[in-house]
């Protein structure tokens, strides 16, 4: 997940990439309730791209250890998650995935996950709705998953402004196909925030596509909190709109580095984990109040664990 095309869109809309502000008090006391340990962390979930499986026996292996059962549980369990993204390939149901990601959702379970989704997503799944209804009925017959989650992103292939008039009702239908074997399943996706300025029909992109999915992340990249350009500024809207809509919400940050992020005021890949909790607990107390908030989201596992590292 990146979003990147979608950045050189806003920047081209005149969407003004404004300078960081200044630390408030209240930003302070957040600092200092991180250093004394006194503030518990604002994420509550992480999207856990990769795999464990020996790419010299499947070709769809990474080979990180990370992602092995225990050492994913032992991680949720340290940082208190209460949802994990875990990417799941095409295919699930064959060869070492079969195995491992039984074993994975189990002992995330296990862990206090509560809710462990199934996550995937190709461009093309938003041309070819069936490839993603297929998709899910491997998936969820693979493991006992909790939810849906989709990352499909037409809007980052290709340069100039995303044509909604096509992407919107062709992730609609997607999204249902998907709903239509996934019995009772939650489908979830993630979804930018620039979705809720762009308008569709007689509301937005966002509010559109909110009538197809039961959760949704909003992907709201950025290394600060306040400001212009900040977090909560960039999701507000859409986190307003996920509330009308009942639809439970997270905020995606991200942690990768700036080469993938698409620049440094796109993460915290090149900050520190304090500078991720404080800006994040900031998050959380100026929307934690809107109806549905369920939280943070880090994007992604092993830059998260990186970031921590160091």
């Amino acid at each position: 997940m990146r979003f990147s095309g979608a950045r050189s869109v806003i920047a081209g809309a005149g969407f003004a990439i404004l300078a960081v502000a200044v630390l408030t008090p209240t930003a302070a006391n957040a600092v200092s309730n991180v250093s004394e340990g006194s503030s518990p962390s604002a994420i509550t979930s992480v999207w856990a791209w990769g795999n464990p499986i020996d790419p010299a026996t499947d070709a769809r292996g990474l080979g990180q250890q990370q992602f092995q059962p225990d050492a994913l549980a032992a991680f949720a369990s340290e940082h208190h998650l209460t949802s994990v993204y875990l990417s799941v390939p095409w295919a699930p149901q064959e060869g070492a995935f079969a195995t491992w990601l039984p074993q994975a959702v189990d002992a995330l379970h296990a862990a206090g996950v509560t809710t462990v989704s199934a996550l995937g997503g190709d461009p093309e799944w938003a041309k070819q709705p069936q490839l993603a209804a297929q998709w899910t009925h491997d998936a969820l017959s693979t493991a006992d998953f909790d939810a849906i989650q989709f990352d499909v992103e037409p809007w980052a292939s290709g340069g100039g402004e995303p044509d909604l008039g096509v992407i919107v009702p062709q992730l609609s239908a997607m999204f249902d196909a998907a709903s239509s074997v996934a019995d009772g399943t939650p489908i979830g996706a993630d979804l930018p925030w620039w979705l809720a300025a762009k308008s569709y029909g007689s509301s937005t992109a966002f509010d559109s596509l909110l009538g197809h999915v039961d959760t949704v992340a909003i992907v709201a990249f950025s290394d600060h909190a306040a400001g212009d350009d900040g977090i909560v500024a960039l999701a507000q809207p859409a986190a307003v709109a996920a509330a009308a809509h009942s639809v439970p919400f997270t905020i995606g940050v991200e942690t990768d580095t700036p080469a993938v992020a698409g620049g440094p005021q796109y993460t915290f890949g090149d900050d520190t984990a304090v500078a991720l909790e404080t800006q994040t607990a900031l998050v959380r107390q100026q929307l934690s109040a809107t109806a549905g908030y369920r939280g943070v989201t880090a994007e992604h596992l092993l830059a998260w664990q990186t970031l921590i590292a160091h």
